[in-house]
């Protein structure tokens, strides 16, 4: 954290404006931070606009779930479908084959990096349990082996591109299915873990804009306080209530810090408008943090 701080305190932010310049971010900032979270903050404080920002806490929290790949390849974790994330509605298979192996159908959207990335995690379904519901699995595929076809731009961070993904009778060994239950393991988890990376390196953005601005009234220490109260979080298991709860009150400061950037900015700042068009991004999965807090409560009988 010393050293994050410093970094926030002391280097250059927003130089990367470009999606090219972000790639080029991802592979390097291990050189320089061994923790995700860490390269989730620097990332943002490096990039020119949320997007970029959003993409490098993205890519973090990647390698903070599957902390044995490599960090240095960009990855796109493959989960909604048509129907849209949740268990029930996977139809994408994962079905043994009789000589060893699997075979992989499987059909996905919204797959943040999807274009750019060199690798896939794909969820997939392996079949239901005694109570009928489906158990799942996260296969490792390189993307050249699925149809990856770009969707039209978000209306909100329109610079971080998303994919169609379409797998077809695809042969994988069983070393490329990870170990462990797909939703338990790697699904669930990640809603916390891309929360705590993606609002690490918003805040980093923050950070780095009221830097360059020089803003007054605290925007940079208030940016400062909560990567360091995120970062504490990243070290937590994502699955306790207990992080669920001390995330929901840490979400509430960077909404508060948001607010505070909109009304920090010049009139004439031409950074002023985009940031208000995505700023949208931490509200996109308000109902499920809502429902994620009041489980958390519930368990610990608040």
């Amino acid at each position: 954290m010393d050293l994050l701080i410093s970094h926030l305190a002391h280097a250059t932010p927003g130089t990367v404006d470009s999606i090219e310049r972000l790639v080029a971010e991802v592979r390097e900032l291990p050189t320089r931070f061994t923790s995700p979270f860490d390269r989730a903050v620097v990332g943002g404080f490096e990039a020119d606009r949320v997007a970029f920002a959003f993409g490098a806490g993205y890519e973090a929290a990647l390698a903070r779930l599957v902390p044995s790949l490599d960090p240095r390849t960009i990855r796109a974790l493959c989960v909604t479908e048509t129907g849209g994330g949740h268990p029930q509605a996977m139809t994408s298979k994962l079905t043994p084959r009789a000589g060893g192996g699997f075979t992989l159908d499987a059909k996905k959207r919204w797959a943040t990096f999807g274009p750019l990335a060199e690798e896939l995690l794909v969820v997939a379904n392996t079949g239901v349990d005694a109570h009928g519901r489906n158990q799942l699995a996260v296969v490792r595929i390189l993307a050249r082996h699925a149809r990856v076809t770009t969707m039209p731009p978000t209306p909100f961070a329109p610079e971080l591109p998303h994919a169609e993904i379409a797998i077809d009778g695809l042969e994988v060994r069983d070393d490329d299915v990870l170990s462990g239950d797909g939703y338990a393991a790697y699904v669930k988890p990640f809603r916390t873990i891309e929360d705590v990376h993606v609002m690490g390196a918003l805040a980093g953005h923050v950070a780095g804009m009221a830097r360059a601005r020089a803003w007054r009234g605290g925007v940079f220490e208030e940016a400062l306080g909560i990567v360091a109260a995120l970062g504490a979080l990243a070290a937590l298991d994502p699955l306790a209530p207990e992080t669920h709860l001390a995330l929901a009150r840490v979400l509430e400061l960077v909404t508060g810090l948001v607010t505070r950037v909109s009304a920090a900015f010049a009139p004439e700042d031409p950074a002023r408008v985009p940031w208000e068009r995505d700023r949208m991004l931490i509200g996109i999965a308000a109902g499920a943090r809502a429902k994620r807090l009041e489980a958390a409560k519930k368990k610990l009988g608040l």
